[in-house]
């Protein structure tokens, strides 16, 4: 890649998030593109951030990025991207700085692969009855008692996909080694797409009626706010497994507590409505509910493929190539 410029390269994020994310020589490589300023910004208006701010080019982000307005441009009137290493940027990005013409993208690519490697996780260990299982098991020592189990096994069973996002994409692609029957709802989908994929694109109604495992892959919208409300999970089958690893938001969290407390529905939730859910919910003491503290997307190791994402788009950007992640003003509303 023919690099023909070194743009001056400032961080914003947490304290600690730089030398997580962006380990194992990515910021040397980092180093090695842009004009890198020594310093994290975490506080956008302390006077070394101003000075830093004012010669940014690129402005590299991460957890914990103070929010960014269009007003930023007024301490960085040189700032044309906004490279995001991790993966919403609705949480912290005014839309007016797309607005303003500043680029922006994000590794949500690259964060998308834990999440679904998790997701399927989840579909198969929900469907083995594990954590009911391994309650079962704890408790009284039997070895394999399906007694009041309505059905058991991940092989052919039917999936429910809702939403095509990135990561939905990826888990239609790993649950083919399931033989599943595939079911896909999304409102901006296509469907000669979706049947290309090996999946059927249906209405919400007909997903939750017939999909013996519902995982969520939506965003956060008004549109899609408990868009698992009480009346859909009624629809769910009996033993039906709910998967959420998108937003608490998507499920209403007191209807589905009743679903699961009363045995008929099993879920397995890496995100809740609120998040975290406060100490005592009766939510973590039921055996056919595995909670998790919002640890689907990348961990550890994983955070290297954050960084590699990162850097990939600085690189592309100082070459003058067009942007693999970039986000477009027009798409942001229906992204997680």
């Amino acid at each position: 890649m023919d690099v023909r410029l070194r743009p001056r390269t400032v961080l914003a994020m947490a304290p600690g998030v730089r030398e997580q994310v962006f380990a194992g020589g990515a910021l040397d490589r980092l180093a090695e593109l842009a004009d890198l300023h020594d310093d994290v910004l975490h506080d956008l208006s302390a006077v070394a951030a101003v000075r830093a701010l004012a010669e940014a080019e690129v402005l590299v982000t991460g957890w914990g990025c103070p929010p960014l307005g269009a007003e930023l441009l007024d301490r960085a009137p040189g700032l044309r991207l906004i490279a995001h290493a991790a993966g919403t940027v609705k949480t912290f990005l005014d839309p007016a700085l797309l607005e303003c013409g500043v680029r922006v993208s994000s590794a949500a690519d690259a964060n998308a692969v834990p999440v679904a490697e998790f997701t399927y996780a989840a579909i198969v260990f929900g469907a083995k009855r594990a954590f009911t299982m391994a309650h079962r098991y704890r408790e009284h020592g039997t070895k394999r008692d399906f007694t009041g189990i309505p059905w058991l096994g991940a092989r052919r069973i039917t999936v429910g996909v809702v939403g095509l996002s990135r990561i939905g994409r990826r888990v239609v692609d790993l649950l083919r080694g399931l033989e599943a029957e595939i079911l896909v709802y999304d409102p901006y989908a296509d469907p000669v797409e979706v049947a290309a994929m090996g999946a059927n694109l249906v209405d919400l109604d007909t997903l939750a009626r017939r999909s013996h495992v519902v995982t969520l892959h939506a965003p956060s919208t008004p549109e899609t706010y408990r868009m698992l409300d009480r009346s859909l999970l009624a629809t769910l089958m009996d033993g039906a497994v709910v998967v959420n690893t998108a937003r608490g938001t998507l499920i209403d969290t007191e209807a589905l507590l009743e679903e699961v407390a009363s045995g008929r529905l099993d879920a397995i939730l890496d995100v809740s409505d609120p998040e975290p859910l406060p100490a005592g919910h009766p939510l973590f003491g039921l055996p056919n509910v595995f909670l998790t503290p919002h640890l689907a997307g990348a961990q550890g190791n994983e955070l290297g493929r954050l960084a590699d994402s990162t850097v990939e788009e600085v690189a592309r950007y100082c070459a003058g190539l067009p942007l693999l992640h970039e986000i477009r003003l027009d798409a942001l509303d229906r992204m997680a």
